[in-house]
C-alpha cells in the first residue's frame, strides 16, 4: 500500500489502532487526569496549561525520542536517550551562550538537532553496521555521553536565553508540536513502511526488497535527532546547564513508551502512544508528589510501570496472534 492510499481516509482506522494498543494508558490518563484536576484546579486550568505543557514536554520528548528505535526492532532500546538530553543541554547553555555569546535560536536549534543526529548516527553504526547488540551499543554511549558532559560541566551553572525559556511556558506546545508534526511528514514517506515492515518481521522485509540495514540506521538517527529536541525541552524548562538531570529521564522514557503500548519488539506503536504513556507518568508524579511520597517510592512505581505495561503489551500480542491463527 502506498504513502498516499494509506493516508487518504485511514484516519479513523488510525485512531483506533492508537486506541487499541494504548488502551490501559488511555483509561488509566483519564482517571489520573480527573485526580490531578480535582486536587490542583488552579495549575490545570487553561490559563496554567503552558506551564503544565512545558513540565511535561521532557519526559513527552524523551519517550517520543525512544520510540523510532525500538520500532525498528531487533531489541532496539537505547539508553542513551537521556545522556544526550544532558549534553545537548551542557553545550548550549556552558559553551554556546556562556563561553560563545551565540543566543539566537538560528544557532541553537541546529546545534541541538545536530548534536543529537551525530549521537544517533553513532548508535545507528554500531548496531546495524558492526551489528553490536543494541543495548549494549547504547549504553556505551550512555557511558561516553555523561563523561563528556561531567567534563564539560562539573557542576549546574548559566542562564538559558529568553526565548529558550519561553518554550516551557507560553509557548511550551511549540517544541512538542514541531515533533509531532515531523512524525506526520514521516507516516506519509514510504520509509515509515519499511520501518514498520523491518520491525515486524526483518526477514520477511528483506525479502521483499526493503534495505533493512538502512533503515534501522535511520531509526537510530530519528531517535538521536528526536533527544536533541528533547534536550532543548529540558534546557527551557531548568532554565540552566546541570550534568546530572538529563540522564535521569532514559529509563523513566523506556517505562513511558511500554506503558503507552509501543512494542519492545518493534514494529507497532508509534509516537502517540509514547505520548500517552508520558503523560501517564507525568501525572503519577504530580500525584505521588502532592503526597509527599519518597523518590524511593517512585522509583518501585517507576518499575512497577515498565512490567506491568510489559505483561499487558505481550499478553495484547499473544491474543492478537492467536485470533489471526484462528482466522478471525
Amino acid at each position: 500500500m502506498s504513502a498516499a492510499t494509506r493516508t487518504s481516509g485511514a484516519m479513523p482506522g488510525w485512531l483506533g489502532a492508537i486506541a487499541a494498543r494504548s488502551g490501559f494508558a488511555l483509561v488509566l490518563l483519564l482517571v489520573l487526569l480527573v485526580l490531578n484536576v480535582g486536587l490542583f484546579p488552579a495549575r490545570f486550568a487553561p490559563s496554567g496549561w503552558g506551564i503544565v505543557i512545558g513540565l511535561a514536554a521532557p519526559l513527552i520528548g524523551a519517550a517520543c525520542a525512544s520510540t523510532p528505535a525500538l520500532l525498528g526492532g531487533r531489541g532496539g532500546i537505547d539508553v542513551s536517550v537521556g545522556p544526550t538530553m544532558g549534553f545537548v543541554n551542557a553545550i548550549v547553555i556552558k559553551v554556546l551562550v556562556t563561553e560563545l555569546g551565540l543566543s539566537s535560536p538560528a544557532v541553537i536549534i541546529p546545534v541541538a538537532l545536530g548534536l543529537g543526529a551525530a549521537v544517533g548516527a553513532f548508535n545507528g553504526l554500531l548496531a546495524t553496521v558492526i551489528r553490536i547488540q543494541p543495548i549494549i551499543a547504547t549504553l556505551g554511549s550512555y557511558l561516553i555521553l555523561t563523561g563528556l558532559t561531567l567534563t564539560i560541566l562539573p557542576s549546574p551553572m548559566g542562564v538559558a536565553p529568553l526565548w529558550l525559556k519561553s518554550l516551557a511556558a507560553t509557548w511550551s506546545f511549540l517544541p512538542v508540536g514541531l515533533v509531532f508534526l515531523a512524525w506526520i511528514g514521516i507516516r506519509r514517506l514510504p520509509v515509515y513502511d519499511h520501518l514498520m515492515a523491518t520491525g515486524s518481521d526483518d526477514r520477511a522485509a528483506y525479502t521483499a526488497g526493503t534495505p533493512v540495514t538502512a533503515i534501522r540506521f535511520l531509526s537510530y538517527l530519528l531517535t538521536g535527532i528526536f533527544a536533541g529536541a528533547a534536550g532543548l525541552m529540558l534546557t527551557a524548562l531548568i532554565g540552566s546547564a546541570d550534568p546530572a538531570t538529563g540522564p535521569s529521564y532514559t529509563l523513566i522514557a523506556i517505562s513511558a513508551v511500554a506503558l503507552g503500548g509501543v512494542s519492545l519488539r518493534g514494529g507497532r506503536g508509534g509516537l502517540v502512544n509514547a505520548a500517552i504513556g508520558a503523560i501517564d507518568i507525568f501525572l503519577l508524579q504530580s500525584l505521588l508528589t502532592y503526597f509527599n511520597v519518597s523518590s524511593f517510592v517512585l522509583q518501585i512505581a517507576y518499575g512497577a510501570i515498565l512490567v506491568l505495561a510489559v505483561m499487558l503489551t505481550a499478553i495484547q500480542e499473544r491474543l492478537v496472534a492467536r485470533r489471526l491463527s484462528n482466522g478471525g
